[in-house]
């Protein structure tokens, strides 16, 4: 999933603190302008509606081979909540490696069109330049499952986790800023994409890495961990831009009717309604767009997450309302506004004049009658927004099972459509679940 806000006081504290040290110079987000030799891309034609579901490697796979196995893998992941950072994950998750068929029963019982799963790029290359072909084979056997069901599958290349020989002791070196990343990014892509073009025709490159930047090299919430590191977080956000525009390269020259989408956090920020500067509105507008601005020219279509609004404010960020019991707010104290969808589908189509796919949109909650309410209700502003003219394609409720939630752990933001038995990996499904795949069936088109 997404990390869109900072769901901890003092990770938002941290970045608060970089706002108001820069009060005065956080300038508002002004129009897209494409970069200086931007990608020239033809109109993409109208398909049928895009009703889909996502899962991501490191909240769903178990590792699949033994400690001590030659192929057994460390992320980033791993390591930073060795390290404390996180709860621990374990090597089971929800057993989509080894159980991937109990996902596609369950994709199938939704009656989806679409479904986006990733690849753990430390499960192909657990060591700098050795392949684990097996694996390779696997996902490739993944994407021609989930076609031969019936569904298109979409490829996430990256969803935030890095191999462990990536994530050295030396943190400044680390993830975007290790000095062979971007060699081996592009090593690596040209192998998925390789090993997978057959079934696979839309890639995402990255997963919401305009939140990952800035909670991993100025909040210290995420790997790498680091606080208030400003000279990294500018150097990161560029040598990102740079992996996701080469990814876009190698995977147009490997299958030529590829469609590339990149994927945001796209939280709805609102100003203050009291009397204040606009530096925190202006800040988060920027974590919003400055990303997508870089790469927005390669992108056949635009991704966008979307869970919330919240007013850009320091008050509201250190006093998040919380409680399952509260009917405005999820289990993460995210308050639930739907009409913010629209506003975002608005901003995004009137900046960058492109397709657009909400590739999620969630609840943690434990009611089933909240989670239905909360998805009726999203998908309504998101056919208002359509009915004035934004060229959405598709809706990606997320997930497709609850699972491990990055720092919450488990347990504490159930976003599935289905829940999960560990004993015997069956994917039970939830009210939601049964009310998505009704409606769909319903409203093949929006």
């Amino acid at each position: 999933m997404h990390q869109a806000a900072f769901p901890k006081i003092l990770p938002a504290v941290a970045s608060l603190m970089l706002a108001f040290l820069l009060q005065g110079c956080i300038a508002p987000v002004s129009g897209y302008k494409p970069p200086r030799g931007a990608t020239t891309l033809g109109k993409l034609p109208k398909e049928h509606f895009w009703w889909g579901t996502s899962t991501a490697p490191f909240q769903n796979e178990d590792k699949g081979y033994p400690v001590g196995s030659k192929w057994y893998y460390r992320t980033d992941w791993d390591i930073f909540a060795e390290h404390g950072g996180a709860p621990q994950r374990g090597d089971q998750a929800v057993s989509s490696w080894s159980h991937f068929d109990k996902d596609l029963e369950a994709l199938k019982e939704l009656g989806v069109s679409h479904f986006r799963f990733g690849i753990e790029w430390a499960r192909i290359e657990p060591r700098q330049g050795e392949i684990n072909e097996e694996a390779l084979q696997q996902y490739a056997e993944m994407a021609h499952h989930v076609r031969q069901a019936g569904m298109e599958p979409l490829l996430t290349l990256w969803h935030f986790t890095f191999p462990e020989w990536l994530y050295p002791k030396d943190k400044t070196k680390a993830n975007f800023l290790n000095p062979d990343v971007q060699t081996a990014w592009r090593a690596h892509v040209r192998r998925v994409v390789r090993a997978t073009k057959a079934d696979v025709r839309i890639y995402v490159p990255q997963n919401e890495p305009n939140g990952a930047l800035q909670l991993g090299w100025l909040a210290a919430h995420w790997p790498p961990g680091l606080f208030f590191h400003v000279g990294g977080y500018k150097k990161a956000m560029r040598v990102c831009a740079n992996m996701f525009r080469d990814a876009a390269t190698i995977i147009r020259e490997e299958r030529k009717d590829a469609l590339v989408m990149g994927i945001w956090s796209l939280p709805d920020w609102k100003k203050p309604k009291y009397l204040a500067p606009d530096t925190v509105y202006n800040l988060m507008q920027h974590q919003n767009f400055d990303h997508l601005d870089l790469v927005a020219d390669t992108c056949d279509l635009i991704g966008i997450n979307y869970y919330y609004s919240q007013e850009a404010s320091l008050p509201r960020f250190l006093f998040r309302p919380s409680g399952e019991h509260n009917s405005n707010y999820t289990q993460l104290g995210w308050e639930i506004a739907p009409t913010g969808l629209y506003h975002i589908l608005k901003d995004v189509h009137d900046r960058y004049h492109k397709p657009i796919v909400i590739t999620e949109n969630g609840i943690g909650t434990q009611s089933g009658q909240k989670s239905i309410r909360y998805f009726r209700e999203h998908v309504a502003q998101m056919r208002r927004a359509i009915a004035d003219g934004v060229d959405v394609r598709g809706y990606f409720p997320w997930t497709l099972v609850d699972n491990y939630e990055w720092t919450e752990g488990w347990g504490h933001a159930q976003f599935g459509l289905f829940s999960y038995d560990n004993k015997t990996h069956n994917r039970i499904p939830s009210p939601s679940a049964v009310w998505y795949s009704n409606f769909i069936k319903a409203y093949p088109e929006p």
